[in-house]
């Protein structure tokens, strides 16, 4: 038996010039998950990251303060989908700077108006009818995601890998494990946390889903602000 850990990167610094970057909340809670496996004395065999800046400050963050860690592979299987295309696809009138930003803030609550934007705009790209018009497809990135993860289940060499990814890529390993729905998968990626960790579990011939989303390492500090979702 072995154990595939996905790791959400820290919190990522939106709005901002460079959003592919850490936070300095992103950065503490990446290390606060490295000193949890420490308590924990979880050994780690294996470690693999998107190509995104994001996902190798959480790495670098979680792995700080751990001893005998392997080096970090990096496979482009695990990099997030573009949001941008995404968005600009459903609404391409937002090519045009600032529209969005002005859109959202004109509501009562500016979080909740780009959530329920941003779910038009990805059921769009996931419902199947206009593949042809994004730089990848809903299809595609999944088959990519679902590739990236049987390389991974492949090497029989490691007992547990943790891989630094994204939201995205997390929601799409959960929908191949447990056979959802493309609206349950979309679902899911409302409510994967900043740093969290969800564990496959994987034996010859079956594969299956240990936990999901767990944050105990940002629970543990008792302050509600560290546990971020965008």
């Amino acid at each position: 038996m072995a154990e595939l850990l996905l790791v959400r990167h820290g919190q990522a610094s939106f709005g901002a010039a460079d959003y592919d970057k850490l936070s300095d909340l992103g950065i503490e809670q990446s290390r606060a998950l490295g000193r949890w496996w420490a308590q924990c004395q979880q050994p780690i065999d294996g470690l693999m990251a998107g190509t995104m800046r994001r996902h190798r400050e959480t790495a670098e963050g979680v792995t700080a303060g751990l001893t005998a860690m392997p080096e970090l592979e990096i496979d482009a299987g695990f990099d997030e989908y573009d949001f941008q295309d995404v968005l600009l696809r459903y609404r391409p009138d937002f090519a045009e700077g600032g529209i969005m930003q002005r859109l959202v803030a004109e509501k009562s609550n500016p979080k909740q108006a780009f959530q329920e934007l941003f779910s038009r705009a990805t059921a769009r790209w996931m419902g199947g009818m206009n593949d042809d018009e994004y730089e990848e497809s809903w299809p595609q990135f999944r088959d990519r995601v679902v590739a990236a993860l049987q390389r991974v289940l492949d090497d029989d060499s490691k007992r547990r890998t943790a891989v630094f990814t994204s939201g995205g890529p997390i929601g799409a390993a959960v929908q191949w494990v447990l056979g959802l729905d493309n609206e349950q998968m979309q679902s899911l990626n409302w409510v994967i946390a900043n740093s969290s960790v969800t564990s496959i579990i994987y034996r010859p011939g079956q594969v299956s889903l240990s936990y999901f989303n767990n944050f105990a390492h940002l629970q543990q500090t008792s302050d509600r602000s560290f546990i971020t979702y965008r």
